[in-house]
């Protein structure tokens, strides 16, 4: 074997192998953390959705002081996801036919602006895609004009306590009695038919 041959060996196997890329996260809120972490919650591509607060002024805030309505803050769930699996276009799309985009203010039965619906945008090409999304469904005549989901720049995002995660699956009974009660079903299926809610 020549010395050139031997060379090319040497390198190639020097050579590091290629990293997978990196996951990307995207921040929602949609009302209620529990019933949005169930809409990402084991779609494929997706391997974490944690609850939590963001939007707000105050560092490090409780459930107690953001459900208060006193600290800016909305509740909002975290999503990790690959890029190669799914898209932030597809995670928009979710989004939007879990929530209510005409509520301002407030989700289904829960009001304050803590539980309002917002896109909070990690970057321009997570901005762009949002509102092409929102003037997507602006098309449709029932939504001209009419959306008041927020799309604004993502800022800290806080872990909500740990009783808060995957909330669905600690007390499956009290969740399903409060997303049935709240009326969530009930007007996600008014807003979209056969395509509301996805997950649950």
């Amino acid at each position: 074997m020549g010395l050139i041959a031997l060379l090319l060996i040497g390198l190639s196997a020097a050579a590091p192998a290629a990293s997978a890329p990196a996951p990307a996260t995207a921040v929602f809120a949609g009302g209620c953390f529990w019933c949005m972490e169930t809409a990402f919650e084991g779609l494929p591509g997706v391997s974490a959705v944690i609850s939590g607060y963001t939007g707000g002024e105050k560092k490090n805030p409780t459930y107690e002081e953001v459900s208060s309505g006193s600290t800016g803050h909305a509740e909002s769930v975290e999503v990790t996801f690959d890029p190669a699996k799914i898209t932030y276009a597809q995670l928009l799309d979710v989004f939007w036919h879990n929530v209510d985009p005409l509520a301002g203010g407030h989700q289904f039965c829960d009001y304050g602006t803590q539980y309002r619906s917002a896109i909070f945008y990690r970057g321009e090409e997570q901005r762009l895609a949002a509102e092409a999304s929102k003037r997507k469904l602006e098309e449709e005549p029932r939504f001209k004009g009419k959306i008041t989901t927020q799309i604004v720049a993502a800022t800290t995002f806080y872990r909500a306590e740990e009783y808060h995660q995957d909330f669905y699956k600690k007390n499956p009974r009290r969740y399903q009695e409060y997303r049935t009660g709240c009326g969530r079903d009930a007007r996600l299926k008014e807003l979209w038919g056969a395509s509301a809610g996805g997950h649950q």
